[in-house]
């Protein structure tokens, strides 16, 4: 006996609601449904599109339709197979990239407030589409690759003259040379640069000057410039500039801090994973969205980190206690 395997709708939509018809049809889209015919929608069985599907046939069923869920199985390799073609999202994929494709003629051309609407849009069709690709194939790849190039290409819009890595010596630094002074660094603050100032104003510069920089180019010779190509203190080796900052004050002793670069460098050139970086790589793009200056953005930022600081101190203090 095959082990069942699909999750099979039988449904008559309800027929004197026009706008519920909709609203249903919409729905079974939306979860990538495939249709067998008029009124027999077919997905993979799983723990969520159970739930997915027992509270459509439900609403259906209180609209005034008719809905039965089936837990159903393949007759026959033959069968699997040509249940799991009508999951192909091969055309929609390439109508993404495409779409993506025309979207990059005129990338350059917008503002960086148009740009980060087209992002977001685009991003939430990238992950739509993603979440009912039950079956990946070469398309989904080819999609990927398409859309972190579009990104990468966004990135280098709004965020211009991200720093690549050199090879030089990290050399020690004495924190009272530092004082008082102008510190520099790309305007649109993400990661790696809010929290270097954090990291500055805390640790290093008591009371910094912070320019905000529309291009690399514009720092004035005065200023210390800080993650960008060129600056006093960017990329070294496998270092982001938060990295940098730390090892060149010698601050790798302070409680959390390492850890808290660990963060900084996952997102913002990859690597090992950290739990803590998707909640506050969240609360960066929330703040964006919001449209903060990049002062209210060191502001808001700052006792983010310190919490997320303090939460880093906190565990390697009882990592070495539940060792006793």
């Amino acid at each position: 006996m095959n082990t069942p395997d699909w999750f099979l709708l039988v449904l008559t939509f309800p027929t004197d609601n026009a706008t519920a018809r909709m609203r249903f049809w919409r729905a079974l889209k939306a979860r990538g449904c495939a249709v067998l015919r008029d009124g027999a929608y077919l997905l993979p069985a799983t723990a969520a599109s159970e739930a997915d599907l027992l509270e459509l046939a439900r609403g259906i069923n209180e609209a005034g339709g008719t809905a039965h869920l089936a837990h159903v199985g393949s007759r026959d390799e033959e069968q699997r197979r040509l249940f799991e073609s009508h999951f192909d999202r091969s055309e929609e994929y390439d109508v993404f990239a495409r779409g993506l494709a025309e979207s990059r003629k005129t990338l350059s051309a917008l503002s960086p407030a148009e740009v980060e609407r087209l992002l977001r849009r685009t991003k939430k069709d990238y992950d739509a589409l993603v979440s009912i690709d039950f079956f990946p194939n070469e398309a989904g790849t080819r999609a990927e690759a398409a859309w972190q190039d579009f990104v990468g290409l966004a990135d280098t819009i709004l965020s211009p003259g991200e720093p690549h890595s050199t090879e030089a010596a990290i050399r020690m630094l004495r924190r009272e040379d530092y004082q008082r002074r102008t510190w520099a660094t790309r305007q649109r603050l993400w990661v790696d640069r809010v929290a270097s100032a954090w990291l500055i104003r805390r640790f290093v510069d008591a009371r910094p000057r912070f320019l905000w920089l529309p291009s690399p180019a514009d720092c004035p010779q005065d200023a210390l410039g800080f993650d960008f190509d060129g600056a006093a203190f960017t990329h070294i080796g496998e270092r982001v500039t938060f990295e940098v900052l730390v090892a060149s004050f010698g601050l790798q002793k302070e409680p959390g801090l390492v850890e808290l670069g660990k963060l900084v460098h996952s997102l913002d050139i990859g690597g090992q994973a950290v739990p803590e970086a998707a909640g506050f790589e969240a609360v960066m793009t929330g703040a964006k969205h919001r449209g903060l200056s990049d002062d209210s953005m060191l502001s808001e930022m700052s006792p983010v980190l310190d919490s997320l600081l303090a939460h880093f101190a906190a565990n390697a203090k009882a990592e070495p206690e539940s060792k006793v």
